[in-house]
C-alpha cells in the first residue's frame, strides 16, 4: 500500500493518535430498523468503494445498491465522504488495537512481530473492503484533512514495527545491519497483499498464511544444510 512514511522511537504512540470515529448523524437513531439499515448502507457502499474507487462511486449507486432513494440514504448520512469516514475508521481502529497490544506486552522482541502478524493478518482479512479503499485511493485520502488520521496511524504502526527491529538488534536477536525502515515497508506489503486474495487465495487459511511470512522473515528459504 502507498503510504507516508515518519519515524519514532517509542515504541506506542500515544493515545491521542486514536482516529476519530465518524461523527454520528442525528437521523442515524432511531430503533433497530435504521441501525440495521445504516450497517447495510455502510457493507454495500464499501463494496462499491473497493470495486470501483471511492471517487469513481456516486451517492446515487450506493443507493441504487441499497434499493433506496438517493434523497433517503442522506437520513443515515450526510455524505459520501461520511460513509468512507465510518469504514475507514473502523478498519483502522481495529488495526491499530491489533498494534497497540502487541507493543504493550511483556514479549521479546521476535514475539512482538509474531503477534502483530497473527493478529493483523485476521483483521485484514475482516476489511478486505476498507484495505482496499486505501489502496486504491491513498493519493486522495492522503491529501484531506477529514481523513488525516489516516497519516497519523500509518506513522504509528511503521514506528512500532520499526522500534522492535532496533529493539532486537540491540539484545542480538535480529541481525545488527538490519535496516528497519527497509525491512519494515517489504513486510508491510506482504502481510497486507494476502488479504485480498479472497477466492483467489488458493485455499490456504490466513493463520496458514502468517505461517508462511514468519517461517520466511525467521528461517529464510535455505536448508540448514546450505
Amino acid at each position: 500500500m502507498r503510504c507516508v512514511n515518519s519515524t519514532r522511537q517509542a515504541s506506542k504512540g500515544p493515545r491521542s493518535a486514536t482516529p476519530r470515529p465518524s461523527r454520528p448523524d442525528a437521523a442515524s437513531a432511531g430503533g433497530p430498523g435504521r441501525s440495521e439499515r445504516r450497517a447495510d448502507v455502510v457493507r454495500i457502499a464499501a463494496e462499491l468503494f473497493a470495486q470501483k474507487g471511492f471517487r469513481a462511486t456516486t451517492v446515487r449507486e450506493i443507493a441504487d445498491a441499497a434499493g433506496i432513494l438517493s434523497g433517503s440514504l442522506y437520513h443515515h448520512f450526510d455524505s459520501k465522504e461520511s460513509i468512507g469516514d465510518e469504514i475507514l475508521s473502523s478498519f483502522i481502529n481495529d488495526v491499530l488495537a491489533d498494534y497497540r497490544d502487541a507493543a504493550s506486552s511483556a514479549g521479546s522482541p521476535r514475539e512482538v512481530v509474531e503477534q502483530i502478524v497473527r493478529s493483523t493478518s485476521r483483521t485484514l482479512s475482516r476489511h478486505r473492503a476498507a484495505l482496499a479503499m486505501l489502496q486504491n485511493d491513498w493519493n486522495y485520502f492522503s491529501t484531506q484533512d477529514r481523513f488525516g488520521y489516516l497519516r497519523k496511524a500509518l506513522g504509528e504502526i511503521e514506528r512500532t514495527w520499526i522500534a522492535q527491529f532496533e529493539r532486537g538488534k540491540e539484545a542480538g536477536v535480529f541481525r545488527a545491519d538490519l535496516d528497519a525502515r527497509l525491512t519494515y515497508r517489504l513486510l508491510r506489503d506482504v502481510l497486507w497483499i494476502p488479504s485480498q486474495w479472497g477466492a483467489a487465495s488458493g485455499g490456504y487459511s490466513i493463520d496458514q498464511v502468517a505461517d508462511a511470512i514468519l517461517a520466511l522473515l525467521f528461517d529464510g528459504i535455505l536448508s540448514r544444510a546450505a
